[in-house]
């Protein structure tokens, strides 16, 4: 059903409960909202809807009753009707006091980010915030707005300003760092980092932050360092094994890598990630009969990981099963046509085919490839599937209506 219309029934509704159920006579608009308001106070929902219906349709032209049904749907949690109402009230009184604050929450509970950045971003550049924690609450929620959007960039600022004022705030300090660690400012997260910990020693995401913060610096060791600090400080936190396993994995240190890979399959059996790593990480050991059931199961959950395939080829490839590995190769290079060592593997199964022209052919393509370093952890995190993936910090809750 249209929520408009919806909306027009219940209005219809509460009007007929408010002349039928509370035998009032004729009273004048101030009287009518004194009632109306009283029973909003008293927490008697229905009743007061009722009673600001009926004030609204006695005195069309008042954006008032709009207003508080907004907040007495808000309070529900029915933002959708909320900002209905709201804007109902916005077209008949775009200034009236707290309005645009009110309507720009109720779209930021609804997870309509953009819309509540247009109607609160105005306030704080006419500086109409009414006290200092009401400007401190709408930059919060700007900054929490452009976070949910993945606009970390403008996020950041926002944030830190909204942690100057509540520098207590251990979920607002980690909703910060997590945004300077997107926006690529890797000191930011240092910076956030520390004032974390002097608030709470054993936070393992905050050491896991500064392990992909000191990663994305080329700081290999000292970011191993803060991924081993972040098990240590709680072994149960989601990816923190797999952090700590694919630093090893990067620095060859592959039997460590596999503990590590297993811990993490341990807290979350479907984590795709800790499933390829390991097969890899087995592969590298030359344990392939470990990684064919690792890699099976990662490829029949995620048939795009080239990664997978590459691997799986490599095993095809010990046990002289050609057309497979030829197989999985194309499937390969159809993923990531920039793949080098792809190229290099498909030109030698080619030569040993006797297929010489096919094999010149990719031979020449390795040559017009940069060799890419390893993935940082960021990145793998960012590529990971939702599946078994913990989500990032939460932000911290919104001020209410």
């Amino acid at each position: 059903m249209n929520v408009r219309l919806i909306i027009e029934c219940k209005r219809l509704f509460y009007l007929a409960l408010f002349l039928a159920g509370c035998a009032l006579p004729a009273l004048p608009q101030s009287d009518q909202r004194q009632v109306a308001f009283s029973l909003e106070q008293q927490g008697k929902v229905t009743e007061a809807e009722a009673a600001w219906h009926a004030l609204s349709a006695a005195h069309s032209s008042n954006p008032e009753p709009f207003a508080h049904l907004g907040l007495l749907e808000a309070r529900q949690g029915h933002y959708s009707e909320a900002i209905t109402y709201y804007r109902k009230a916005m077209a008949l009184s775009p200034a009236m006091p707290r309005l645009r604050y009110n309507l720009g929450l109720a779209y930021f509970k609804a997870g309509e980010y953009k819309d509540a950045i247009l109607q609160l971003t105005p306030l704080l550049k006419a500086q109409q915030p009414a006290s200092s924690d009401e400007t401190q609450r709408i930059t919060l929620l700007l900054g929490m707005s452009h976070y949910g959007l993945g606009e970390y960039v403008a996020a950041t600022p926002y944030l830190k300003k909204a942690a100057e004022s509540d520098a207590q705030n251990l979920t607002l300090l980690l909703t910060l760092a997590h945004s300077c660690l997107l926006s690529k400012q890797y000191q930011c997260v240092l910076d956030e980092f520390h004032r974390i910990i002097a608030l709470n020693p054993d936070s393992s995401e905050a050491h896991m932050l500064a392990g992909e913060a000191l990663d994305e610096m080329k700081e290999t060791a000292s970011a191993t360092e803060e991924f081993r600090a972040a098990v240590k400080a709680n072994p149960k936190q989601p990816t923190v094994h797999f952090g700590l396993g694919y630093m090893l994995w990067m620095q060859g240190q592959n039997q460590e890598a596999t503990q590590e890979f297993q811990a993490e399959l341990d807290n979350s059996p479907d984590y795709i990630p800790a499933m390829l790593y390991m097969a890899d990480s087995y592969i590298k050991m030359s344990r392939q009969e470990d990684a064919r059931p690792l890699l099976d199961k990662v490829i029949k959950m995620t048939p795009v990981s080239s990664m997978a395939h590459l691997d799986m080829a490599i095993i095809y490839n010990g046990t002289g099963q050609k057309e497979d590995e030829l197989r999985e190769l194309k499937t390969v290079i159809a993923l990531k046509p920039d793949d080098k060592s792809a190229h290099w593997r498909l030109s030698r199964l080619y030569r040993s085919m006797g297929k010489t022209a096919e094999a010149n052919t990719e031979l020449a393509k390795t040559k017009k490839i940069n060799k890419a370093g390893e993935d940082s952890l960021l990145k793998v995190f960012s590529q990971a599937p939702q599946q078994g993936k913990a989500a990032k910090s939460a932000a911290p809750a919104p001020p209410n209506q």
